[in-house]
């Protein structure tokens, strides 16, 4: 079978964790992309890739490459995903796969026009786990759905030049954490939320430093969210149907999770590997575009951004580049 060569766009933190992970049958890491030619040239000898670009144009104009990772800040993955399509390469961008809903409708337009694989790095839509959890809910013992807590707190350094602070970059927890949390609720949601209530404060910078969410879909199914940058929370997950609840800790890359019974009586559930999580995300991209198949997950990427858009509109939270 056909091995699709990748590129990586972007060569920060990320895109060393992609690198230095990547191992998937059908699949070569092929070459690395940066503006800079010496910090291409130097990732590249670092992970052994057989090609370096000093800049992105020069990756995309390789015919050789099928795919491409984008592993920029979000504030730019708009543009590179459109540039990537424009250039026939199949995507896997990083979350925030853009920064509002209107740019994601384009680029899935593009990408149906161009017959691509267009797809957002959402772990979550890739662990095993995730996958078993959601076949036990619809064997249909569990009974319905009724509520979902999430919470996710993350300690960050008070620096307002901090990537996480900096309006320019598209700084505040809703892009960054946020997305977790609601990708993690409408995985398990049976329909989009219609209801949507919050509050939020704001960073000193203009960007959201912390915020409760309160969503209701048509189902009646409920979920709480918790964010925020300025202090330690658990990376908690609870999944609660008539018959007992789920319990996800550490949820974005998790490998197990508990089920209690109404009796009290927990039973442990394990899928995956947390250590092979990108690995996951590449294996399922390449086995679409060789099978010629969409993105199942991003219709819930679609609703994610929806849900975005629309907390931010209630925030009054805008970025100027957008």
């Amino acid at each position: 079978m056909k091995k699709l060569n990748w590129g990586i766009l972007g060569l920060g933190q990320i895109a060393n964790e992609f690198a230095e992970t990547f191992n998937v049958e059908n699949a070569v890491l092929y070459a690395a992309g940066s503006r800079n030619d010496g910090k291409a040239a130097a990732f590249a000898e670092k992970y052994g890739i057989e090609k370096s670009y000093g800049s992105y144009d020069a990756l995309l104009a390789d015919p050789s490459i099928d795919v491409v990772y984008i592993a920029t800040p979000h504030s730019h993955h708009a543009e590179l995903i459109l540039k990537s399509l424009e250039y026939g390469k199949h995507v896997l961008s990083e979350k925030a796969i853009t920064m509002n809903n209107n740019q994601l409708t384009q680029a899935m337009k593009l990408a149906e026009e161009k017959k691509l694989v267009l797809a957002e790095a959402m772990v979550i839509y890739h662990m095993p786990l995730y996958h078993k959890l959601k076949e036990i809910a619809q064997e249909g013992s569990l009974g319905k759905l009724k509520m979902i807590q999430v919470s996710f707190g993350s300690l960050k350094e008070e620096d307002p030049t901090n990537r996480f602070f900096n309006k320019s970059l598209a700084g505040g927890a809703l892009l960054d954490i946020g997305i977790y949390a609601l990708s993690f609720t409408r995985f398990f949601l049976t329909s989009q939320p219609h209801e949507i209530h919050t509050t939020m404060n704001f960073y000193e910078t203009g960007v959201d430093e912390q915020s409760g969410i309160i969503l209701k879909n048509d189902h009646d199914e409920l979920a709480t969210i918790s964010l925020t940058f300025r202090a330690k929370m658990p990376k908690l997950g609870i999944v609660a149907f008539e018959n007992g609840f789920f319990t996800v800790n550490d949820f974005p890359r998790a490998e197990k999770a508990t089920l209690t019974h109404p009796d009290g009586s927990v039973e442990t559930i394990e899928a995956g590997d947390t250590k092979q999580a990108m690995n996951y995300e590449i294996a399922d991209i390449t086995n679409l575009i060789l099978s010629n198949r969409p993105d199942p997950s991003l219709a819930l990427t679609h609703d994610v951004m929806e849900m975005m858009d629309t907390l931010r509109t209630k925030w009054d939270l805008h970025y100027d580049f957008e």
